[in-house]
């Protein structure tokens, strides 16, 4: 089974586009 997003790693995704982006 696969474990759906939970708000941390929505958080962490966020961040890592944020950085990549900047």
């Amino acid at each position: 089974m696969r474990r759906g997003f939970t708000l941390i790693e929505l958080l962490v995704v966020i961040a890592i586009i944020a950085i990549l982006a900047a």
